[in-house]
């Protein structure tokens, strides 16, 4: 898996002081995407243990709330593996910090197992392990820049563990 950049101080994505990964690779190619340069599964540099490392230490101090993932597209099948890898080690290692991921599939899409464009056999163990999901795809046309964490009004916040229980998509209703 390659990556385009880490922010070690993000608070636009997801609550508090954050860690953000943006992996490369996605296959939405979103009109008016913020990032287009991350469409491409080349993009930027490969992803690594030593920046495993690096994130788990940044993620180390009181003031940093949580662990982001978003892209590129963290969910594309060829990069769930390496995202589910660095999310077990941050719950094993700081299982206070929240993490959320932003994909531009659905919380539907995602659990259908019959959906080959995006559910793997890691999938399920990903979604167990995190906290929110900021699902669909980014619409131009229903872009609103007075949206919490979200760039069209389409894209949803998950409770991922209600809505795992659930078996359908619940509302982080802090975020609604």
């Amino acid at each position: 898996m390659n990556y385009g950049n880490i922010k070690y101080c993000d608070i636009a994505n997801g609550p508090g002081v954050r860690t953000s990964l943006f992996v490369s690779g996605c296959r939405h190619h979103c009109e008016g995407c913020f990032q287009p340069e991350t469409w491409s599964f080349d993009f930027g540099e490969e992803f690594n243990t030593d920046l495993e490392d690096e994130i788990l230490r940044s993620l180390e101090p009181n003031y940093i709330a949580g662990f982001t993932c978003l892209g590129g597209e963290p969910m594309e099948p060829e990069n769930q593996p390496h995202v589910l890898h660095l999310i077990k080690r941050i719950r094993e290692k700081l299982p206070e910090k929240n993490i959320w991921i932003y994909s531009g599939y659905t919380f539907e899409e995602l659990t259908d197992p019959e959906n080959k464009a995006c559910h793997t056999e890691y999938t399920n163990e990903l979604l167990s392990n995190i906290d929110c999901l900021v699902d669909g795809e980014f619409h131009l046309d229903k872009k609103n820049l007075m949206l919490k964490f979200r760039g069209s009004s389409n894209q949803r916040i998950l409770d991922v563990q209600s809505s795992l229980r659930e078996n359908s998509p619940v509302w982080n209703e802090e975020f609604r």
